[in-house]
């Protein structure tokens, strides 16, 4: 029998393989430039952002708008989410899929949990959580499903616990779950978390950031004068650090607020950025969220300075001006490494 050719062999063993090969799970469907991902829970921020972005191309993929470009000094991708933590969960991975995102950075409004906050200030946490995800009991005393108190684990769960490895204190019977998560790491068991800490370099960045916020929205001045109705009356401040707070409920319950601030050290709340956390994670994509406090959660009275920040822009000029400053810093900092 006669000898095959090597290059032969060679050729008909590919053939062989390629199904295999095509069955790898693809990335960068659409394009592969690396790229840091902005997703933006507010549209007049995200429309100020790609009015900013130079080199802009835009791809329409399964109906949601990503911009690529370049701003200041960085190739990003940008798209809007939509509220919610779903619609946040499913664009994010859309995003993760079609676009080689190397960072995360998640922009927006939420309402604020610290008292000590004001409206036009903007958070950026050094951490997210979902409060929301709970073992709803009957009381606040600790549920023992599987046996001992505190072991939910026959239920597929487990429930937040405290440093001392009690579980969270309860509200109204709603104990702290920690979520499931399987990436290439953990599997094939997978892990359970209760927090999603922010990328340390870019928090290091943000703690950095001197951005010039205004007390004063741009249409403030549309008149030529500046209309004091549509100025918030503490100046705006960038604050760094404690929890932000991520459910699928928006927030009315003063009750409910202090009990977030109270046992989470709580700044915002809001409905997207845990859900964009946990797909980073899953993904082993680092991340950090800037948000722009808008109201005090729960609060009752009616508070002049919440319709100035809407009425005047102030709550997107803001918010994108420390998006932006970020992004300047993040570029000098990557052109100084090299």
């Amino acid at each position: 029998m006669r000898r095959l050719p090597t290059l032969l062999l060679a050729l008909l063993a590919s053939a062989f393989t390629a199904p295999a090969q095509a069955a790898a799970p693809a990335r960068c469907l659409t394009e592969c430039t690396p790229r840091i991902g902005i997703v933006s829970a507010f549209g007049a921020e995200a429309d100020i952002l790609v009015a900013q972005t130079t080199g802009k191309r835009t791809h329409t993929i399964n109906g949601n708008r990503f911009t690529t470009g370049t701003l200041r000094g960085n190739r990003v991708v940008i798209v809007l989410s939509g509220v919610s933590m779903i619609n946040s969960t499913m664009v994010t991975q859309l995003m993760l899929d079609h676009f080689r995102v190397q960072r995360l950075i998640m922009s927006g409004i939420a309402g604020g949990v610290n008292p000590a906050h004001h409206v036009g200030d903007v958070t950026v946490p050094d951490r997210w959580v979902m409060p929301m995800e709970v073992f709803w009991n009957a009381n606040d005393q600790v549920p023992a499903a599987c046996g001992a108190p505190g072991d939910v684990s026959c239920l597929g769960l487990s429930l937040a616990k405290k440093p001392d490895g009690q579980p969270m204190p309860a509200y109204q019977g709603w104990f702290l779950r920690e979520n499931f998560v399987m990436n290439a790491i953990s599997a094939p068991k997978g892990e359970f978390r209760f927090d999603y800490p922010v990328d340390p370099d870019m928090l290091a960045v943000a703690q950095s950031l001197k951005p010039s916020l205004q007390r004063c929205g741009p249409k403030a001045a549309a008149g030529g004068t500046v209309d004091e109705k549509q100025c918030v009356r503490q100046q705006p401040k960038l604050v760094v650090g404690g929890t932000g707070v991520s459910g699928t409920a928006f927030l009315a319950n003063a009750s409910y607020r202090r009990y977030l601030f109270d046992n989470l050290n709580a700044q915002v709340v809001e409905m997207e950025t845990a859900a964009l956390a946990h797909v980073a994670y899953a993904n082993r994509v680092p991340y950090i969220a800037m948000r722009s406090v808008s109201d005090l959660a729960g609060a009752e009275e009616f508070n002049a300075d919440v319709a100035a920040l809407f009425s005047s822009g102030l709550a997107e000029a803001n918010e994108a001006a420390v998006t932006l400053s970020f992004l300047e810093a993040w570029a000098a900092r990557r052109k100084a490494a090299r």
